[in-house]
């Protein structure tokens, strides 16, 4: 292997090792790979194919949360940052809010975000411009924080009552929600007026 190569080895691993092993092809291009040899790479068994575009080094294995990388990196934009964070039902799944179990991953995206790609069947795609603070970066991908997942369904209406109940009442028994988050919530957002009375009711 030449200097070159381990040199464009070595800044493509960094890239993926923050991203559970994962890359686009885009990514591989700008640590140094070639255009159009990923083919070549999957062949010989140093990467994978892991959805189009996307690839994932041999050397890391699969992980739990594999899906959760491939498609945040799937929402990525033309400068190749994701745009995708996690939300809704995924979201409590991710935090451990609730019994729930979506078998589509729920993702918030940009009021902006165009994709000419057919978006992939596994993904439920809501339109929201996030602010900051209700975004909690992992590794590899985003995900709304814990009371943001609890209003988004609220405010859907998408899943049972029961469901948003739980995983606020898990999320103040964790210290995952706090009073005083519960307190700013409701003066900045409208939701149904059952939602407010369980605020309240969380609060005290």
């Amino acid at each position: 292997m030449t200097s070159a190569a381990k040199t464009a080895a070595d800044l493509l691993f960094a890239i993926a090792e923050g991203q559970q092993g994962h890359f686009t092809s885009k990514q591989a291009t700008e640590a140094g790979y070639q255009l159009g040899s990923q083919a070549h790479h999957v062949k010989s068994g140093n990467w994978v194919r892991a959805e189009r575009g996307v690839y994932r080094l041999t050397r890391f294995p699969q992980s739990s949360e594999e899906q959760l990388v491939i498609y945040s990196l799937w929402s990525r934009n033309r400068t190749g940052e994701p745009e995708g964070v996690y939300s809704h039902q995924t979201a409590l799944s991710i935090h451990d809010l609730s019994d729930v179990n979506p078998s589509k991953l729920h993702m918030t995206v940009p009021t902006a975000f165009r994709r000419t790609a057919k978006t992939p069947d596994v993904l439920v795609l809501h339109r929201a411009d996030l602010n900051q603070k209700d975004v909690e970066p992992r590794q590899g991908f985003a995900v709304t924080c814990p009371l943001r997942s609890v209003a988004d369904l609220a405010a859907a209406e998408s899943t049972s009552r029961d469901i948003v109940e739980q995983a606020l009442m898990e999320g103040r028994r964790r210290g995952l929600i706090t009073a005083r988050e519960i307190s700013d919530l409701g003066r900045k957002a409208r939701f149904p007026q059952w939602f407010y009375e369980l605020l309240t009711k969380n609060t005290q």
